[in-house]
């Protein structure tokens, strides 16, 4: 409190507490010549500069705090902001911005602009951060009975001879990959009910059904699907995705190895999994990358978009990975 005139004010009802026991005391409170005064059951002053009062609010009583400990309590708000209005007293910027609606609404819109930035541009960096910290024993702990789980609401075992199976393993198995290192991985072959597909686990598990083989023109473009898988593998895309969907209650239970309730989430997020188009461009690069590496034309990693385009837009892959003139385009063009 300060006080900017030597006027008397009226007394006000106040309770008063010593601060060390809890015995309530009934006084009134009056400022003279720069002095909080009391009179009643206790008899003090003290200067106005030493008291801090409590911020204001719309129920709660005001709180006059004394440098010892002790402190008053004032229920009657209107007579007390008189007062301390005629003190010279005021409240800080944010309780005025509180009191105000339009000092409201633009601390709501900056909130609700903050969470979105915040969404936006720095959880992606955290979850990226987060991701390549988590051990790989715990994102394998992660994918754990989440393909039993797809299994039983999904897929069914795969139709196509074993023999074409190894093949493809093998095929993919002898293609050399950017950087310095692979990401353990396993192929799984799979039938679908839900028509053509290819995701990859946080347990190194890349699932491949048999309608995404049928529906590939050649080989070399069921490499480029694989290839594709493995770069969301290498950049661990699907753990950043758990992570930024979780968010913090993710992000703690990675940490701290309590996983049971990010693979709880983890079955419907592959099933409605929506990659932004800067990951998609992370996993083309990887795939583009690789077939160069290996002496395949690009030409048919473009032939898997082509061929996706053909299907009904309803369709699961499509919705988790977008076919688009665009990428079609960009791979072209990075061939030449």
């Amino acid at each position: 409190m300060q006080n900017d005139s030597p006027t008397a004010n009226a007394p006000l009802a106040a309770r008063y507490f010593d601060g060390q026991t809890s015995r309530l005391y009934h006084v009134t409170l009056s400022v003279r010549d720069g002095q909080a005064v009391l009179a009643g059951d206790i008899e003090r002053s003290c200067p106005l500069g030493e008291l801090h009062v409590s911020e204001r609010s719309s129920h709660a009583v005001r709180k006059v705090s004394f440098p010892d400990g002790a402190y008053l309590e004032i229920a009657d708000q209107a007579a007390f902001n008189a007062m301390l209005h005629d003190t010279g007293h005021r409240d800080g910027w944010v309780v005025r911005l509180q009191q105000s609606w339009r000092g409201a609404l633009l601390a709501t819109v900056a909130t609700v602009l903050a969470l979105w930035l915040s969404y936006q541009y720095l959880l992606p960096v955290v979850a990226k951060g987060l991701a390549y910290a988590i051990p790989q024993s715990v994102e394998r702990q992660l994918g754990q009975g989440v393909l039993d789980f797809l299994d039983s609401h999904v897929f069914e075992a795969s139709k196509l001879d074993g023999a074409r199976q190894q093949a493809l393993r093998s095929q993919f198995a002898r293609l050399a990959t950017p950087g310095d290192s692979t990401p353990e991985h396993r192929i799984v072959f799979r039938k679908s009910k839900i028509g053509p597909n290819a995701f990859a686990l946080p347990s190194g598990d890349i699932v491949l059904t048999d309608e995404m083989v049928a529906l590939m023109p050649d080989d070399a473009a069921i490499m480029g699907v694989l290839a594709h898988e493995l770069g969301h593998l290498q950049q661990r895309h699907l753990t950043r995705r758990l992570i930024q969907t979780s968010a913090v209650g993710a992000g703690a239970a990675l940490l701290f190895g309590d996983v049971s309730t990010v693979v709880a989430t983890l079955p419907p997020l592959l099933l409605d999994l929506k990659y932004s188009r800067d990951v998609e461009r992370e996993a083309d690069d990887y795939a583009i990358a690789m077939l160069r590496q290996n002496g395949i034309a690009l030409e048919h990693l473009a032939q898997v978009f082509v061929a996706l385009g053909k299907l009904d837009q309803g369709t699961p892959y499509l919705s988790s990975h977008p076919a688009s003139t665009e990428r079609i385009a960009r791979i072209r063009a990075a061939q030449r």
